[in-house]
């Protein structure tokens, strides 16, 4: 297992843009964190504004000239969305896809049409996990909720026993499988290789969402055992189309990027030769461009054309995908800006002089920051991607596979313990009719459990990889 080392200095920049000391840089960074928290949570600012205004102010309390502290925001930002802006639309437009196909219904009708009622549970924690994979958590919690609400009340389910596992599904994979915001984010600035994440992602996902969704859902059933709001149970909306796509055509075109990117750290692992003309291949229709790519064009036939989709509302449901993606491609933006600043300063240097004789686990560090930043701001997403800047310089002397679970370990450590300043808990609660004290003992343990999980694989696999 990796753990901190003198040899990562080498990750810290070699001059940083101010001469502040330990003592400056920490409070600095403390102060741009305070300030990013108390405007998300207390004045209810967008996170993309707080996180611009706490990377200057950490800038200025580090004693940086304000021209370089721009420039050093501006620069991450860029950086960041050129890295990883393409591939959030691009996920955004597979997602839309599917939803507006009638292939996210093809494969819920499908898969609980064959599941009896023991194993409704294991049904709905496998549709959220296969849906989930291209779609955004709160995209998947609104299309997945009609489904939760009504196969509840048929089959005569407690609500949290059908519902916990749906949302362990979409938490989990939000949190620690790409193409997810987070994880790309978390990816790019800790220079991680995606194809070998989403390889470990998938791995640790699995059991973790097992775990999280139907074992919890048995002890949550009994904590919290109640029935679906009449009031919110949906009726099926009437769709205008012609026809749905096939069931094994839409898992198929879903997991295409999935695939591609699997294919490729695969064939990287076993030829290992640069020069290859297999390894060259794989390497370019296993870029997350590529792949994701290829499956928004695979999609537009297979889901959009199977549809009855003519081209103008292809087109307009690729435009529509896309609108809903402007807030969130400035956050992770304005992430790897907060994170450009952190490393410019010398926070990536004050860490490693500090923990260089610490006998920590870089993971346990990794999760254990996120952790605290989750808690603070109630995002995932910006516990992520800020995170990930404070522990990208850990990863200088990793391994692949090390740095990989790097990622996971802050991915993890970013759904600790969900309350009531993350939107996900409102939405939780009022979607399936809870009070506060219902909806912690049931998603916010749910969280918690998903978080300290998945650690423990993070930390099972990094004793082999």
């Amino acid at each position: 297992m990796s753990t901190l080392s003198v040899e990562m200095l080498a990750a810290a920049p070699a001059e940083p843009i101010t001469s502040a000391g330990h003592a400056q840089l920490g409070i600095a960074v403390l102060a741009g964190i305070a300030v990013i928290v108390l405007l998300i949570t207390r004045l209810k600012l967008h996170a993309f504004l707080a996180l611009t205004i706490g990377s200057l102010v950490l800038g200025a309390a580090a004693g940086a000239p304000l021209d370089k502290a721009i420039a050093s925001f501006s620069t991450g930002l860029g950086s960041t969305v050129a890295g990883v802006g393409v591939l959030i639309a691009l996920g955004a437009i597979l997602g839309k896809l599917l939803a507006d196909s009638g292939g996210a219904d093809q494969i819920v009708d499908t898969i609980l049409a064959r599941a009896g009622g023991r194993g409704m549970p294991w049904a709905v924690v496998l549709i959220a996990g296969v849906i989930g994979l291209p779609l955004f958590f709160e995209v998947g919690i609104v299309l997945l909720i009609p489904v939760v609400l009504l196969v509840a009340k048929r089959g005569g389910h407690s609500l949290m026993r059908i519902g916990i596992p749906a949302l362990a599904g979409l938490s989990v994979m939000h949190g620690l499988v790409p193409p997810h915001p987070g994880p790309l984010a978390a990816i790019d600035a800790i220079g991680a290789d995606l194809g070998v994440t989403l390889a470990l992602g998938v791995l640790i996902a699995v059991p973790t969402a097992v775990i999280a969704g139907p074992l919890f859902s048995r002890f949550a059933a009994r904590w919290v055992d109640v029935a679906p709001p009449e009031k919110l149970v949906p009726q099926r909306p009437s769709e205008d189309l012609e026809r749905r796509p096939g069931f094994g055509v839409t898992v198929a075109t879903v997991l295409l990027p999935v695939v591609l990117m699997l294919v490729k750290a695969l064939v990287d692992v076993v030829v290992d030769d640069p020069k290859d003309h297999v390894q060259r291949v794989a390497d370019v229709i296993g870029s997350p461009l590529i792949a994701l790519l290829a499956a928004v064009l695979v999609g537009m036939v297979t889901l959009g054309r199977a549809a009855g989709f003519g081209r103008d509302r292809l087109a307009g449901t690729v435009e529509k995908s896309l609108v809903p993606i402007a807030g969130i491609l400035l956050i992770v933006g304005a992430g790897g800006g907060f994170k450009q600043t952190l490393i410019d300063v010398g926070v990536g240097r004050m860490i490693l002089d500090f923990s260089k004789d610490w006998s920590v686990s870089a993971l346990l560090l990794a999760w254990l920051i996120a952790v605290g930043i989750r808690l603070a701001t109630g995002s995932a997403t910006v516990a992520t991607i800020s995170a990930a800047g404070l522990v990208a310089p850990l990863a200088a002397d990793m391994s692949t596979g090390h740095t990989a679970l790097l990622v996971l370990s802050v991915g993890a450590g970013s759904l600790f313990f969900s309350h009531v300043n993350d939107a996900g808990f409102w939405m939780v609660k009022e979607y399936f009719g809870l009070d506060v004290g219902q909806t912690i003992k049931t998603w916010s343990v749910m969280e918690t459990i998903i978080s300290v999980v998945g650690l423990g694989f993070v930390m099972l696999l990094s004793l082999v990889v």
